[in-house]
């Protein structure tokens, strides 16, 4: 018996063939289309918070990156630098493998990890620990201040928006 090579040029005509005397070949039933997954749906729910350093982190082309966006944190990011050899060794350094975790983008950096993080400037990681702990906590990057001039107390957005913008 000879083998044939089946395209979808000639699947009809090797249907024909290989059809039991007397009967005639079976179209194969179209296929529908496979199945689009769902468009994501809009819980309301605001998962991404955009920021500005104080200060900004210099990448080694000497670019300053100032702007950028956490994401909200999932119990497995809480998790996994417990697990981390460098969290095990210096407790301190959890705060950076997280960090490092939730932040989606620095200026013009999508791909930021723990040496980004260690390389940055302390104000701007303490910043980034206190945005953490409220957008995780709170829900909302604004905080309650007083001015130091009139004592008049007022929200202002620590995700860095510039006066009068909304």
């Amino acid at each position: 018996m000879r083998r044939r090579t089946v395209t979808a040029g000639n699947l009809e005509e090797f249907l024909e063939a290989t059809a039991p005397a007397g009967q005639a070949a079976e179209q194969p039933e179209p296929q529908a289309p496979p199945a689009r997954p769902a468009p994501p749906r809009d819980h309301g729910l605001r998962t991404e918070f955009e920021f500005e350093l104080p200060r900004g982190y210099v990448d080694e082309a000497g670019t300053l990156h100032r702007h950028g966006a956490m994401r909200l944190a999932t119990a497995r990011d809480e998790l996994r630098p417990q697990i981390d050899l460098r969290v095990k060794e210096n407790p301190a350094y959890l705060s950076v493998v997280l960090l490092s975790q939730v932040i989606t983008r620095l200026g013009t950096i999508t791909d930021v990890h723990a040496g980004i993080v260690e390389r940055m400037y302390a104000t701007d990681v303490a910043f980034l620990q206190d945005f953490y702990r409220r957008v995780n906590s709170e829900g909302h990057t604004r905080a309650a201040v007083t001015c130091p001039h009139c004592e008049g107390g007022f929200e202002v957005d620590l995700s860095g928006g510039r006066l009068g913008e909304s």
